[in-house]
């Protein structure tokens, strides 16, 4: 056997090694789509797995789950999604749970849905179970720091109320509508402001059916990604007088006010009063001064000739007198008027 001879079994020897490699690799996955009736070629499930770093048996799985259903989605439509970032297999179940109940979902609407719901709690197959089985979502929502949602009616008595609303997925429009909690909000709103708009509490109580009607008449789904069923008030029950609190409070708050005036008012009067008796002082400081000026004055008269010591006596007596009438006015009390 010559040279070439060898080196030609050599190289057919390793390209079937090569061939049975692949073979045994990828044969598998290639004989169970082809014999699902959902042909994949051989060589793109090699390219897929080589070349793309694709999980081809994955690939092949959602493939043939899609055309059982009759479903026809492309190889590419997955390889897309996947590489995306979406889980084709979820995708695929949700779109043939979706067709099997008759709801309308093409495979980029569900595409759409799983991308937007990932790293959430939420689901492609929790969004088309949702749409097929109605849920029930709690108002307040379980877990929250409040139990009931409150409101005030116009007679100032506090209502309780707690509803449960049953909503149904919107597929069409869940991609970039709002969630739960935007519904619960909604709702909580509406329970406010339906109580708010009550003459008495009593109304409530007694029409807890016309808190539903008037809530689900204000179109509260719109914008979001669910439809809005039913709104049940589970419960509702009285709460504190919040009107009589509030004119309390502000009786208090008057009666502070009033006496903080009246101080005001009072301190004034003293600063007054205490004005009137250093003006009192003054005077009398004058009337002493002025006084003081008397003896000096019939000392310059004498002095001068002006007054003589009969004139001086005169005056000592008509002095005497006065303080003799004014002790028999005034028994008990001294005479305050200085001796000249």
């Amino acid at each position: 056997m010559d040279v070439l001879s060898i080196i030609a079994f050599v190289v057919i020897g390793i390209f079937a090694l090569i061939f049975f490699g692949l073979a045994m690799s990828f044969g598998s996955a290639w004989i169970k789509a082809n014999s699902s009736g959902a042909s994949v070629p051989f060589f793109r499930i090699v390219v897929m797995a080589l070349f793309r770093k694709l999980p081809y048996s994955a690939i092949v799985d959602a493939r043939i789950m899609a055309v059982k259903a009759g479903l026809s989605i492309s190889t590419d439509e997955f390889e897309t999604h996947y590489m995306a970032g979406g889980d084709i297999i979820k995708t695929t179940q949700a779109l043939i749970n979706a067709q099997k109940a008759n709801i309308p979902l093409d495979w980029d609407t569900a595409c759409g849905i799983d991308l937007a719901t990932k790293g959430t709690e939420k689901s492609v197959m929790e969004a088309v179970r949702t749409s097929i089985n109605p849920k029930v979502i709690d108002c307040p929502a379980a877990g929250s720091t409040r139990n009931t949602i409150d409101g005030v009616a116009k007679d100032g008595i506090q209502v309780k109320a707690r509803a449960r609303v049953t909503v149904r997925t919107n597929l069409e429009d869940y991609v970039g509508s709002a969630q739960e909690e935007t519904v619960i909000a909604r709702v909580g709103e509406g329970i406010v402001t339906t109580i708010g708009s009550a003459e008495s509490y009593k109304w409530v109580l007694e029409n807890p059916d016309a808190i539903s009607r008037n809530v689900l008449a204000r179109g509260l789904d719109k914008g979001t990604a669910f439809e809005i069923l039913s709104i049940d008030i589970a419960d509702v029950d009285v709460g504190e007088n919040v009107g009589a609190q509030l004119q309390e409070a502000q009786a208090v708050a008057n009666k502070n006010m009033a006496q903080a005036q009246a101080e005001i008012r009072r301190a004034a009067a003293v600063a007054l009063e205490q004005e009137m008796k250093a003006k009192v002082q003054e005077m009398q400081a004058k009337v002493v001064e002025a006084q003081a000026e008397v003896p000096l004055a019939i000392a310059e008269a004498f002095r001068q000739g002006n007054l003589g010591v009969m004139d001086y006596m005169r005056i000592k007596n008509v002095e005497s007198d006065t303080d003799m009438r004014s002790s028999i006015a005034k028994p008990g009390q001294s005479n305050d008027n200085p001796k000249m």
